[in-house]
Formats: C-alpha cells, structure tokens, sequence
C-alpha cells in the first residue's frame, strides 16, 4: 500500500493489524512519534495529521490511511517548527520533552484554524494529551506566546539553537568572549533548557527511538497470578516461531537471581518450583528480528501454576497465621519509630485532644516513557547498557552481581528520560535484555508495553494512619502519638526508606513537645511500592496538617493562626528530635500567602517540610567534572539522571557563575559509568545540590587557569577539572547524633487552594515555596506547577485500583490524571532564603511542590461544606475532563 508522508508518496507493506505508528516508527524511521500509551489513544504522544485532521496514530490501522496524506512534525512547514520550537523553550513549555512533540503538533493545526484562541480554547484542544511534569501551565504560555508572535504582537524568541545565550543576553559568537568582564553570568535568570529545542522538536533520542546495527528486538512473558506456585514452563512454541533468536529463563541467570535497592529479594526471573510474588514477575524473555515477533513468541510461552489465594491487605499479612509472600522473609519489611518526652502524661493534660484515621491510595506515576534498554555488546564481551533510569551506578552494580560480571565488563550510560518521578530508580528490563544481548552476542533493545509497566514497576505506597494530637487552651502543639502502616507490595524496593521518611516527617513542620512515631512497611502480592515524588511524606502530611486543622476548630483559630503559632523556628527539634537549621523561610512562605487566604471566600491552607538529601547518617557525594574540547568548548559529566527536572540546564548556569563564561560554553552534559563519577541514586531532591557543589568546585579550578590564561579557554583544550563535594555532617535517628542536622537541607512551602463558593470546584492554587536561591526562576516555577499539578491528582482523582493484587485496569483513562482543562490557575511565589549548605544558597525544590496540596484541598473542602475527609482520593473534582480525554 501506499500514502504521502509529508508530502512524498512512500509504498510500505505492513503486517496484519499494524498500526500507522508502528509502520512510521519502526519501517521508517520517524521516531518524533512516541509511543506512550501502547495503542490506548490517551496519552497524544503520536498524534499526526492526516488530510489536516489531528488523530491518534497508535490507534489507526496503516490500511486505514491508504492514498491519504499523512503529515508528521517533520512535515510541517519550517517557520511553523522554528516558531513553535522556541515558543516552547523560552516559556519554559519543555521538561523531560517526551510529550512535546505532540504537542507542537496539535499547537500547529490549532493556530492554523484559530489565530486568536483563547487559554480555554487552548486548554480544551490538548485535553487529549497527558502531561506528567509540567501541569500544562507552560505548555498552555508557550502556545500563547506563539498565537501572539503569529498576529504579529510580540517578536519572535531568540534562536537558542543558533547559540543565543538568553541569560546573558549574548550574540552567537566566540565562546572566549570577556571571560572577566561579568562576574554573574546564569545564577539567578532563565537560562532556557538544555538541548529544549531538540526535545520539543523530537530530535533527541529515548532509549525506545535508539538503534544499533544488527539489532534484535526484546520481550517479557510476565506472570498471570499475583501468587501461584510455577510447576513448568514451556517455552517450545515460542523457539519454533520463525524470527525468534534466543529465549531465557531462571537457569540463564549467571549470577545472582535476586535484585534490589536495599534488599536483594525481587527476581529477574521465576523459576519452576517457585510462587510468583505479583502479577508482574518475569518468567522469561524473547529476543526476535523486530518487536511484533517477540511479542508473539512471548505470549506463546505456556506456564503451568498452582494457583494460590493472594496475599492483599497488610493488616491480615501482619496476623499470626498468615502464609509468608517470601518463603524466607518475614511478612513484616521493617519498622521504624521514634520518642520525645512524656506523650501520655501531655495528651492528659492537653486541653484539646483529637484522633482519626486516615487512608491513602495507591499511585501510579505514569511517566510517559514506558521503560526501556538497550544493550550492545562488543566482541570482548563488555556490554554497553543505555539506560533511562534513575542511577546508571546502581544499575550497574546490580547488573554486575546478575551476570556476574565485574565492573569493568559493564558501562551504563544515561540517555534522556521521559520522566521517572521515582519509579525508575528500581530494575525492570535491565537483567533481561542484557541476558539476551549476551546470548545472542547482539544488540537488545526491550520496551515496555503500559500495560507492563504498570504491572512492573513500584507505585505510591497507600498507607494507614492513626493519628493523635492536643493543644493547650490557645492553641500550642503539646503532643502527638501516630502509628503508621504501609503496603510495600510484592518487593521491598525502598520501602523501608519510604517509611523511615514517612515517620521522621509524622509531625510536620511543626513544634511538638512530646512524640511518639511508631511505622510497619509490609509485604503483599499487591504491585511493589517504591519511591515516588515526595517520598512517605505526602501520605503523613494529609493527616498531620487535618489534625492541625481539627484543633484549630477546637480552640477558636483559623488555619492560619495556628500554623503561625506552632511553625517550627530555628533549633527546635524536628520529627525524631534533630535541630531544625536555616528554615526562616518556613513561616516567609506562610506570610506571603496570608492575604491570599484571608480574601478567598472559600480556602484551605496547608504547610509542608521535605528533606533534601538522603541523610540519617549517610555520607552523600556530588562528584562532576569539566572538559575542554576543541574551540574552547566545554563537555561536563556528572553522575546523576536529567528526567526533566533540569539538572543539565542548572548545570549550565553553574559552569557559567563559577567561570566566568557564557553558559553556551557548555555544548554536552554526559553521564556515564565509565566516567567514574558515581553520585549516587537520583532521589531525594538533592541532584541540583550535590552536583551543583561539584561542578562549582570544577568551575573554580577551571577559572583559575582561565585567568592565568586570560580568558582564552582555548589555550586550555584537553585539559580535565574534577570537582567534589561531601556530606558526612548528618545524624541518624534515635542515636547520639541527635543534636546534628538530619539531613543536608529541606524544602519548605505553604499552599493555599480556592474553591469556588458555589460549586466547591477548585479554581485556584497559591504556592509559596522557599526554593534558597533560584538558580533558574522559569525553571524553579515549572517544577513546581508540575508537582501542583500532580498533588491535586492525588488529592482528587488518582489511584490504581487493585483487586486481588492485580490492577484492575491499566487504562490511561482510568488512572485519574488530570488533564489541562482540569487544572486550576496555579500562582507560584519564589520564596528565596538562602541555603548555606546549597551551591549559590540553592535548596532541592522536586519533591516538596506536592506535600502540602492533598492537606489543603481537604481543608478547602471542609470550608466549603464543614465535611472533614480522611481518606484519598477525595474524588470530588467538579470537572467532567479529569480523567478522560472524550
């Protein structure tokens, strides 16, 4: 058959039911379309115009498209691609990219029939794509911003590709130029994203768009039962099917089976004689000619189970006689807790005393690239793995105890991720489609379907909560008891880390007296549960500020006032009894949404604390290093994951204050384990600290032979500066390090939620952040109305809904994400109290955007119509788009 691709005629055979995203990724080569949904039509990463009609290709069959004309963001006209490219970038509409290109797509069909639309109008044309970062907040300025630069009201944004330097304010030029003349170049300005014009424009590769010559094409066969024990598996049918290269199971596995963060006690395969733990255990892997094939052989492995009943409520998994998930685990993962003072004795002489249970949801992150790996072996053996996920130096530690390998036989590079949000810190495919690459002595690359996605990889815990709390007669905090529960699914993942959080952070940002913290992680057959964005603190943030908010009621206050009242101030003790330091900006972020809470008619208002770092005890590393290339040009390697959150661009903006130079200097940011620059797990907020400490200290060597060179850094060309930064300063809890901060730095924030008074919908969010400093403003902004946009999700809508262990539906559509013309106006305030311990005063801002939004839709719906809610999702949004693009 035959269509016209972007205006060419193009005769293509395709196989029976491929689709037209198959056909225009994986025969021709255009991989702008991504692939986020898996054939749902819910995400809009594909969208293409055929005879000018904007549709899903993942869902139109090739056949269907023959003699029309089918235009992709290749095709559009060049000023269109150039205007909308920028527009992007310079308002900041482009994170982890991996759903920009689709939208600049549907942008261009949108201003071609409406030259003058408004932001409804806007929001209502991309309800059918999903954004995971942004909120759609900037997607929505960026798309503005074009229509205007269109009717001819604004000029054009500068050309960032063609080496504008927007920050500085500099022309495309010599690198060299006036080294010394400027001693702020980035720090503080809206630097636009790295590579952003690549990414809007679906020029920068994810691992599922990467090739390698002679490359096969990987599957997994999961398990059909969250617990049955495997009698045989058949893998016959599968061999017999024609392109099929290699199959491997359990006994393929060379070196350690069992995998795991913290705990080695998730397989990478089921072996016959053993009991699946989850509907998303691995039985075996395929590696066939393309992807269609290894699906088939997939699906034609037979297994045989002995089906047993499913393990599903942590609450009957603690009891005596309950069957153990692990054979030779424990049920119970770990717990935690901690004890300040008399809690009894102050909960008796408390005035005022409130409990209540309180239940959160389990949480499916959604990033929109689906997992992925790709491995080229060499001819010595040395594997060469590219990865997305969120520490390429646990990747390859794990990998190495797998394929018992050593380290110098395995190299893990980071390529772009299209999000992660904490759920690709784990192993999916890694052991899989490396164990294929070896057997076949070919290259592998293995991506997910969103349904196996969603099988596989940890969601939010949901927790349960038992909460109690008293004031004195005006209101000041005098104690609190909590007993915290958490489902931890199938594996530990970070589980026990989850938890620790969770309990450190059980009081909030507030002063309590006397404590009493007490926190269960235990194992289910319910999907694993892991990192995610916030990290156990936003499930204990929804009950301890309600508690707050309960005694306000109680003594006479609002939700203001007691907050004003018990904030904590520096060197009070936080949680486990840690002297809090630096966090003047705390009660900053409450005062700047004072009169914003008072002027609503109907407002909930919430705090939040979020710890930046690991700490507890942990020394932490930020490890980077600058290179001089030809021209004078830089390349800086580091050891931590840009999933959208900007990392590289900070990175930028950092090379240029401590050099002196323009930011586009900088022309590569790279990390890889063959750099030796390990930095750790990106998590906890801390990329933009530890590394930023790095690359400055890089950037201060580097500036000291820049002067001696005066400022001619071509003269340095082939010349390496390693940079280093250490954190052994932090305590561990219920040790004698109490009186040592807990963790390097937190992140500090109040948020306010407006309802509107007549129909309880919300309509507005306030949030103040302490971000430190603002390394990049535009950038800080984002980040935070992404985390909004996520925080009402958990608040209103999301949850993965399970039922006996297995996810009852993996639909996009069912997951409750909102979508644009759900989302409220979010103002975001940029509190800036220095950070002494963070690189120009900055702190980690990733995290804490969410923590206090589920706490103030609650209260906001309790102003509305005096309900206290205890459980999520409120599930009350009065929105007919939250989950579903129509």
């Amino acid at each position: 058959m035959f269509f016209r691709l972007n205006g060419v005629s193009r005769q293509v055979a395709v196989a029976p039911g491929e689709t037209l995203l198959e056909t225009l990724r994986e025969r021709l080569g255009i991989t702008s379309l991504k692939e986020g949904c898996s054939g749902q039509g819910q995400c809009g990463c594909c969208v293409v115009r055929i005879n000018g009609r904007v549709v899903t290709s993942c869902t139109r069959p090739t056949t269907k498209v023959a003699g029309q004309d089918v235009v992709t963001l290749e095709g559009l006209a060049p000023a269109d691609r150039q205007l909308l490219s920028r527009c992007f970038v310079a308002a900041g509409g482009v994170q982890c990219g991996f759903c920009t290109p689709g939208m600049v797509v549907r942008a261009a069909a949108l201003l071609a029939s409406n030259p003058k639309p408004s932001r409804a109008e806007i929001s209502k044309q991309i309800a059918g794509h999903l954004c995971r970062c942004t909120g759609y907040v900037k997607i929505l300025d960026a798309i503005e911003l074009a229509a205007r630069v269109r009717r001819g009201e604004v000029e054009l944004p500068p050309d960032i590709q063609a080496g504008e330097d927007v920050a500085s304010g500099e022309a495309d030029g010599d690198p060299r130029a006036s080294h010394s003349s400027r001693s702020s170049r980035s720090v503080g300005r809206d630097l636009p994203r790295y590579r952003g014009r690549s990414y809007a424009l679906g020029e920068e590769p994810y691992v599922g768009d990467m090739a390698a010559a002679d490359m096969l094409h990987g599957a997994v066969r999961l398990a059909d039962h969250p617990r049955a024990l495997v009698t045989a598996i058949d893998t016959r049918r599968a061999a017999q099917l024609a392109g099929v290269r290699c199959i491997v199971t359990a006994g393929d596995v060379a070196g350690q089976r069992r995998v795991g963060l913290v705990e080695p006690d998730w397989p990478s395969f089921i072996a016959v004689g053993e009991t699946t733990c989850m509907v998303g255990d691995v039985i075996a892997a395929v590696a066939a000619v393309d992807r269609r094939t290894a699906r088939q052989a997939a699906a034609l492995i037979e297994v045989d189970y002995q089906v047993l009943e499913p393990l599903t409520d942590p609450v009957l998994a603690l009891q005596p006689d309950a069957p153990q998930v692990h054979p030779s685990r424990a049920n119970l993962l770990s717990t935690t807790g901690y004890g300040r003072g008399d809690v009894e004795g102050a909960l008796a002489q408390s005035v005022h005393v409130v409990a209540e249970t309180y239940r959160t949801q389990c949480v499916e992150h959604l990033f929109l690239e689906p997992e992925a790996c790709l491995v080229v072996p060499d001819e010595a053996g040395r594997l060469q793995i590219y990865s997305q996920g969120q520490g390429v130096y646990d990747d390859r530690r794990q990998l190495c105890l797998a394929l018992d390998l050593p380290t110098a036989k395995v190299a893990v590079t980071q390529v772009p991720t299209g999000g992660a949000f904490g759920g690709k810190e784990d192993l999916t495919v890694q052991v899989q489609t490396a164990l294929l690459a070896q057997r076949t002595a070919r290259p592998v690359r293995l991506v997910l379907s969103r349904d196996e996605s969603i099988r596989m990889h940890p969601k939010r815990h949901p927790f349960v909560m038992d909460y109690q709390m008293g004031c004195d007669a005006e209101g000041r905090l005098t104690a609190l008891r909590a007993q915290l529960l958490a489902d931890t699914g199938a594996y530990a993942s970070v589980g026990a880390k989850v938890i620790e959080r969770a309990a450190a952070h059980a009081c909030g940002p507030y002063y309590v007296p006397d404590v009493s913290v007490a926190a269960q992680c235990v194992y289910t057959n319910n999907p694993p549960c892991g990192a995610m964005r916030g990290f156990g603190v936003n499930q204990v943030a929804f009950a301890v500020e309600q508690m707050v908010d309960q005694l306000a009621a109680r003594v006479g206050l609002d939700g203001y006032q007691i907050r004003e009242l018990n904030l904590l101030r520096e060197g009070q003790p936080f949680g486990p009894g840690h002297p809090l330091a630096h966090c003047a900006g705390l009660r900053e972020t409450l005062v700047a949404l004072k009169d914003r809470y008072y002027d609503a008619k109907v407002a909930g208002l919430a705090c939040g604390i979020k710890n930046v770092g690991v700490g507890g005890g942990k020394t932490e590393r930020g490890r980077a290093r600058i290179e001089v290339l030809e021209g004078g040009r830089l390349k800086v390697l580091h050891g931590m994951t840009e999933m959208g959150q900007g990392l590289h661009t900070v990175v930028q903006q950092m090379v240029a204050e401590s050099t002196g130079l323009p930011a586009r200097s900088v022309v590569e940011v790279s990390v890889c384990t063959d750099d030796e620059l390990n930095c750790g797990m990106t998590t906890s907020s801390r990329a933009t600290v530890l590394v930023g400490h790095a690359v400055v200290d890089a950037g201060t060597k580097l500036r000291v032979d820049l002067d001696e060179a005066k400022g001619d850094q071509t003269t340095l060309v082939g010349r390496t500066y390693d940079g280093e930064f250490c954190c052994d300063w932090t305590g561990q809890p219920g040790t004698d390090d109490a009186g040592t901060p807990l963790h390097l730095s937190f992140g500090f924030a109040t948020q306010v939620v407006i309802l509107d008074e007549h129909t309880g919908k919300v309509t507005k969010v306030c949030a103040a952040h302490d971000v430190g400093k603002a390394i990049n403003p535009m950038a800080c902004e984002g980040q935070i109305e992404g985390a909004v946009h996520m925080g009402l999700g958990y608040a209103l809508s999301e949850q993965l809904e399970l039922s006996g262990g297995v996810p009852v539906s993996t639909s996009l559509r069912k997951l409750g994400v909102l979508r644009a013309p759900a989302m409220p106006v979010v103002e975001v305030i940029l509190v800036e109290q220095a950070e002494p311990n963070g690189p120009y005063g900055a702190r980690g801002i990733g995290e804490i955007g969410l923590v206090p939004t589920a706490p103030a839709v609650a209260a906001a719906y309790y102003a509305f119509d005096g309900r206290r809610r205890t459980a999520l999702p409120l599930a009350e949004l009065c929105c007919e788009a939250a989950g579903d693009p129509g």
